[in-house]
């Protein structure tokens, strides 16, 4: 294979290893806001959890405060009862008193429902507590991973564009310009593997004659679609298999 040609190979093969990392660099921000987006709704869930426990036991003071009120006024309909003097008076007072027994048991049993929903309010702010808590671990488990990421992204280029130093010092200045060139328009993708007469980027296929001649690797040839450097990969001879051995 041509020796410009095994070198461009190799570059793209290095200036795809930098761009990849470049875009994970460039991608941190956005992936730390999605991070802190996590811890956000972990915490709107607890603050809604609080609140609505919160709401809950404000209604159920309510409730009792009511209840209070009804209480007193039955046991002052009682000590009543005991000093009518006729029947008139009687039947009217147990009206009264009925009516606010009627009203106690209606207080007591809202209250009752209203515990029973505060045992579940508060097994849900414990539950979304916990889930924040779990959430918090994750993130900042993955904050860390992404800041070691980033760390190995930052070696990784340096080390990267250092061997491309080498690579580049290599190559013919016109080869290494036309690939510059084609990269910048190729969004840093200059070289293609040809595979079965077809351009495997642009899936065009190629002329008979150009196919050929990308196969010997002879000579730098573009895609006449995309204008990528093509580059053919033989296929590897079969291995005999020892039962096969004379």
């Amino acid at each position: 294979m041509n020796a410009d040609l095994q070198r461009l190979i190799e570059l793209q093969r290095l200036d795809s290893i930098v761009l990849d990392a470049q875009r994970r660099v460039a991608d941190e921000p956005a992936r730390l806001l999605a991070l802190e987006s996590r811890l956000n709704t972990a915490r709107e869930h607890v603050a809604s959890a609080r609140e609505q426990l919160a709401q809950s036991q404000a209604a159920r003071r309510d409730i009792e405060k009511d209840l209070a009120v009804q209480q007193g006024r039955l046991s002052k309909y009682r000590d009543q009862l005991m000093a009518v003097k006729t029947n008139i008076e009687y039947q009217a007072m147990q009206k009264e008193i009925a009516f606010a027994e009627a009203e106690v048991k209606a207080f007591e049993d809202r209250i009752l429902e209203f515990m029973l929903a505060g045992d579940e309010l508060t097994a849900a702010v414990k539950q979304a507590e916990a889930a924040l808590a779990s959430e918090q671990k994750a993130v900042d488990a993955d904050r860390k991973a992404l800041i070691a990421e980033m760390s190995e992204c930052a070696r990784l280029i340096e080390a990267t564009n250092a061997k491309r130093s080498d690579v580049i010092r290599g190559l013919d200045p016109k080869v290494l310009a036309t690939f510059q060139l084609v990269g910048s328009r190729k969004n840093g993708i200059a070289v293609a593997e040809a595979r079965d007469g077809i351009c495997t980027i642009c899936h065009v296929r190629l002329r008979p004659q150009v196919f050929n001649t990308v196969r010997r690797g002879d000579d730098i040839l573009q895609c006449d679609s995309c204008n990528r450097i093509l580059y053919f990969v033989p296929a590897a001879a079969p291995t005999a298999s020892p039962a096969a051995t004379p």
